[in-house]
């Protein structure tokens, strides 16, 4: 679901006043229940009997790392999954969950006034003329309670991200015929500056001291620290933490999001540094990407590390010249490389496994045969200019079995193999070419375990053969264990650089959400405020 959206949860209802504590003191009756919530995607188990409750004037939190089950726990209770066992109960009766997803589902050409007719569960057509006057007071009134004060005839465009995320919180607030609701904010800092976030936070507070439950979904553990009353921690599917915020300190947190501590000790790989880098560029800029420097030398992997937005997934096409890119120098084996393309990145012997293997990386009604040549069909043609079919199908066939394509044949549509078997082929294509660099994008994601160590082994074989490997990779576990470096980006920089002794997962994980170290506590969002005044 895009933007704001709502969605009535289901269940028996209970009479309560559920905008206060008990007479006893303890915690009110939660808004909604969900109980044993457990979801599967074939074998692999995306969510695994979660229970947690949502209660009125909390800000509760919901963190966990990459494949932690966070996303479809949210799509669950948005109506776009549903899950294989379990419910979501209504307590209070009534009481509806309203998201705002990290794009916020505004138009940024439309005024504040005419996004609150674009509300998705407004009755009515969704171009029908606004009464101007009810309108405009309405907007005034609920961004009033946010403490703004915002022309709402003017175009969003010219609000600033804080206040554009304000008006999207106010737009899912309109229409509420009681504040025992729910809000989910799924990432809503992602585009904002340090010294607005504490603007969005007060907004926050201000919706849970009406008597709202919030579901709060971050990967900024600062914030989550900073803003919540509960924390709740998914790992792999499972629920391993709903603690108060004021039990965990970042360092807890950290172990929890990650199941393990510090394990330092990464062993050196053969890399060459009596040559000159494989790939060097200065000042890299593109997407999310602002100034980025980076140095590979042949027989090197490197990693590329960050949360989602920090640039990570960027830096390879950028670097092919799949994406618009600049810099103040780019050098590919010594040489000077200007205006890459894919064209030029190809003739130059730069090579790209790109994330979306069936959209980006191969042509899925083509063979696997006629994939794997496909970038370099020279030393197959005749003088004539055609393939000669039986050398491609030989040195495919080589292919098959030293990358082992299961089934052994390189003769199906691409589009019928598995995703793992899809894989091989990719890399079989790429590396038949000898490329002095591989860049990689997610190189393992979708692939089962088996195929995951076939392709690190493939990665370790390119590199002992003299390729300089770049894996840019969401998955901390896989770099620590593949990579001799791995530059962590945030907010489109490099934020630091771990090598040998500092090598590890939670290292990596740490770096992405702002830690320098699991033992020494980040800047608060509070903090930052104040910095910047």
């Amino acid at each position: 679901m895009s933007g704001a959206g709502e969605v009535t949860v289901t269940g028996a209802g209970v009479a309560a006043d559920l905008g206060t504590a008990r007479p006893d003191g303890g915690p009110a009756e939660p808004l909604i229940s969900v109980e044993g919530l457990t979801k599967r995607f074939g074998a692999n188990r995306a969510l695994d009997d979660v229970s947690i409750d949502v209660r009125p004037g909390e800000i509760l939190s919901l963190v966990g790392h990459n494949g932690s089950g966070k996303s479809t726990l949210v799509k669950i209770l948005a109506g776009v999954y549903e899950a294989d066992s379990g419910e979501v109960r209504d307590l209070s009766g009534d009481t509806s969950l309203h998201f705002i997803h990290q794009d916020l589902g505004l138009i940024h050409e439309l005024s504040t006034v005419e996004n609150f007719w674009l509300r998705p569960d407004r009755g009515g057509p969704a171009f029908a003329p606004t009464r101007g006057a009810t309108e405009r007071a309405r907007a005034r009134e609920l961004l009033a309670r946010f403490g703004t004060d915002l022309d709402v005839d003017a175009p969003l465009s010219l609000a600033t991200p804080a206040q554009r995320a304000i008006v999207a919180i106010a737009r899912a607030l309109d229409g509420w015929q009681h504040d025992r609701n729910v809000l989910v904010l799924d990432e809503p800092t992602e585009s904002l500056h340090s010294s607005e976030v504490g603007i969005l936070f007060d907004s926050v507070r201000t919706i849970a001291a009406s008597g709202a439950g919030v579901i709060y979904i971050s990967h900024r553990l600062d914030e989550v620290l900073e803003l919540s009353d509960r924390v709740i921690v998914l790992r792999e599917g499972r629920l391993v933490a709903d603690s108060p915020t004021d039990e965990l300190d970042h360092s807890e947190l950290l172990r929890l999001v990650t199941g393990t501590t510090q394990q330092h000790g990464q062993q050196d790989r053969s890399v060459r540094h009596d040559a000159p880098p494989a790939l060097e560029v200065s000042g890299l800029s593109g997407g999310a990407v602002e100034d980025v420097s980076l140095s590979v030398q042949p027989g090197e992997v490197l990693g590329i590390a960050g949360v989602l937005g920090s640039g990570r997934e960027d830096v390879a096409p950028l670097l092919f010249g799949a994406r618009p890119a600049t810099s103040e120098t780019y050098r590919v084996s010594g040489t000077e490389y200007r205006d890459p393309s894919p064209s030029r990145s190809l003739r130059r012997k730069v090579a790209y496994i790109p994330a979306d293997r069936a959209t980006h990386g191969a042509v899925g009604l083509f063979s696997g045969r006629e994939n794997m040549t496909l970038p370099h069909l020279r030393p197959l043609r005749s003088r004539l200019g055609t393939v000669r079919e039986g050398r491609e199908r030989e040195e495919t066939a080589a292919l098959v079995r030293d990358y082992d394509v299961r089934p052994g044949t390189a003769e199906q549509r691409f589009n019928e193999y598995s995703g793992g078997n899809q894989q091989k082929i990719v890399f079989a294509k790429w590396l038949r070419n000898r490329p002095d660099v591989l860049l990689m994008e997610e190189p393992t994601q979708g692939v089962d375990m088996g195929a995951k160590q076939s392709i690190y082994a493939t990665v370790r074989r390119a590199a002992a053969a003299g390729s300089a490997a770049v894996v840019c990779s969401s998955d901390a576990k896989e770099l620590a264990a593949l990579c001799d470096r791995v530059v962590v980006l945030r907010h489109g920089r490099i934020a630091t650089e771990l090598a040998h002794d500092e090598l590890d997962e939670t290292s990596i994980i740490a770096a992405g959400y702002g830690f320098d170290t699991p033992t020494s506590p980040p800047e608060r969002a509070g903090d930052r405020t104040e910095t910047q005044s």
